[in-house]
């Protein structure tokens, strides 16, 4: 079993992670999430991904687009390397385990809790009164979505423990108020050489799809040609690479690139600088260039194949829904026994 996902509790190992079908999904995507979705798919510990499309509509979404988005995200998981006969593959409306916890959930967190997530300042800003009931309550759905399979570990990125850890503050609280030990309290993931990418044009911002400038990442949908002409063109500075990781503190652009040769070439920085230190940029771009059309390349033509067979992603995701439904069901009927609801 992978050591990442080891558990000494009750709790069986299991991992769960989703991502929000957005649309344009890009190398931050893959290196901070798919690829190490993959790295943990074993046949001893259980894994399930989700496309959270009703994370998704807490901001208003086009329905024939957050239908497209749904469809080449799982698209984009499978032709990354997720095998649908070893990880359970789904999207989240098609489980309605995850919306019934989550207003167990509601009832547990605190208004308190809720306001101080970065993401609600962010996105409500100063229009707070304006946002919808949704965006303000999602952690609660967010950590539904996690103990509703009593995950004992999720994949995250340093940006995203906020969030892991008010799921945790809930699973606390709801097994203190009752007495009970029935939710693990789940632990992060967090590892990898460029669990964080950075835009291609400015190496301190996050890479997004919502940069106005599509130079500024590399889309998961890019061709050969594009990922190429792309890192040629990616912002630099005039120096030569260093030989140890603590000469790139200083030069995130530098740093940026490195890391993503490191996370893409399954090495660590300091195996990256100990080749390559001393080069210009000049000759160490093409050396990424290589490598990022080799193993991205292929995940794009797979992706296009894959979405000319929309009923063979919509099949998977049924059955995927039907596989996460049958471990959710006890754990939610466990749940409303615990809570004292009748019928349960």
């Amino acid at each position: 079993m992978n050591e990442a996902v080891q558990t000494s509790s009750q709790f069986t190992p299991r991992v769960f992670s989703g991502i929000q079908p957005s649309g344009n999904l890009h190398l931050g995507n893959y290196l901070g999430a798919l690829k190490r979705f993959v790295d943990m798919q074993s046949d001893d510990t259980e894994t399930l991904y989700c496309m959270v499309d009703m994370h998704a509509i807490t901001v208003w979404q086009d329905p024939d687009d957050l239908r497209h988005a749904t469809r080449e995200l799982c698209a984009g998981f499978i032709a990354a390397g997720l095998d649908p006969t070893k990880s359970i593959l789904f999207n989240q409306s098609q489980v309605a385990e995850h919306a019934q916890l989550a207003w167990i959930f509601n009832c547990v967190a605190r208004m308190g809790w809720m306001q101080r997530m970065t993401q609600w300042k962010d996105k409500a800003g100063k229009n707070q009164q304006n946002a919808s009931l949704g965006l303000l309550a999602y952690p609660a759905l967010m950590a539904a979505d996690i103990l509703v399979y009593h995950a004992t570990h999720v994949p995250v990125g340093e940006d995203q423990k906020q969030h892991l850890e008010l799921t945790r503050d809930i699973a606390i609280k709801f097994n203190h108020d009752y007495g009970v030990e029935h939710f693990p309290i789940t632990e992060p993931v967090i590892e990898g050489a460029a669990t964080r990418v950075m835009s291609l044009r400015d190496g301190s911002k996050k890479m997004s799809k919502s940069d106005p400038s599509d130079a500024s990442r590399i889309n998961m949908t890019d061709d050969a040609d594009t990922i190429a002409k792309k890192i040629r063109k990616a912002k630099t500075d005039p120096d030569a690479l260093p030989s140890e990781a603590k000469g790139l503190e200083e030069r995130p652009e530098a740093r940026n690139l490195v890391n993503i040769y490191a996370a893409l070439a399954d090495t660590t920085v300091d195996a990256v600088l100990a080749d390559v230190g001393g080069k210009q940029f000049s000759e160490f771009k093409p050396i990424l260039s290589e490598l990022a059309v080799e193993k991205l390349a292929p995940i794009s033509t797979e992706m296009a194949r894959l979405m000319q067979e929309k009923d063979e992603i919509d099949r998977i995701l049924a059955s995927g829904a039907s596989r996460a439904r049958e471990i959710a069901a006890p754990i939610l009927k466990k749940t409303y026994e615990i809570v004292g609801m009748v019928g349960a």
